[in-house]
């Protein structure tokens, strides 16, 4: 089994959420979440991943991650039940673990259907699976209140273009997936024309 992996980035394929890493000679083909790639340095820098070694009847697959935390989130969500290796990906692709876990606190469906592909009901028995898997107390208040200072950054310019967005029509899922290829510079209204030019264009 593969638990790590510390090499030499040899290509991104961001389209698909796949690096490959040179150990030793030899090039690990790794999927990884948005948040990892956009950690990993450029095309020759040296990288260190903690590994998900996925491995099944019809194949094996690395799942790759920039801390240990963010894999230990990859496996409980993989124990939740429908919950596979790409719709695991997805949720840690929209939230990250602390902001995962303010949601299951606080029974918030609406986070997690931000997550595409995961309509209402499917979000509401997520929740409820989360709450064992995850570890969250029964009275979350403690959660809450450190996750909140986690959330804070997220209050501003992409909160901001996310609102706007929102109220000229776009999806969650539209809003999501532009805001994710936008630098957050702190500029609202310089995003906000940045994510128009994307959709218009798409």
């Amino acid at each position: 089994m593969i638990g790590s992996l510390r090499g030499r980035v040899l290509d991104f394929d961001l389209a698909v959420g796949e690096v490959l890493i040179e150990v030793g000679g030899v090039g690990y083909l790794v999927t990884v979440s948005e948040q990892t790639a956009r950690a990993l340095p450029p095309v020759g820098g040296e990288a260190m991943i903690h590994i998900h070694h996925h491995i099944r009847e019809d194949g094996q697959k690395l799942y790759g991650f920039t801390d240990l935390e963010q894999r230990r989130m990859f496996e409980a969500l993989l124990g939740a039940h429908g919950v596979g290796p790409a719709l695991a990906l997805s949720i840690m692709s929209t939230h990250s673990p602390d902001r995962l876990r303010l949601a299951v606190a606080t029974d918030d469906v609406d986070a997690l259907c931000q997550v595409p592909g995961v309509g209402k009901k499917t979000a509401a028995r997520l929740l409820i699976e989360l709450k064992n898997r995850l570890g969250v107390p029964a009275d979350a208040e403690a959660l809450v209140a450190a996750a909140t200072s986690v959330a804070e950054p997220e209050a501003g310019a992409a909160a901001d273009v996310r609102e706007a967005l929102a109220g000229l029509g776009y999806s969650p899922e539209e809003t999501r997936r532009v805001l994710a290829g936008i630098v957050d510079d702190g500029d609202a209204s310089a995003m906000l024309r940045r994510a128009l030019r994307q959709l218009g264009g798409s």
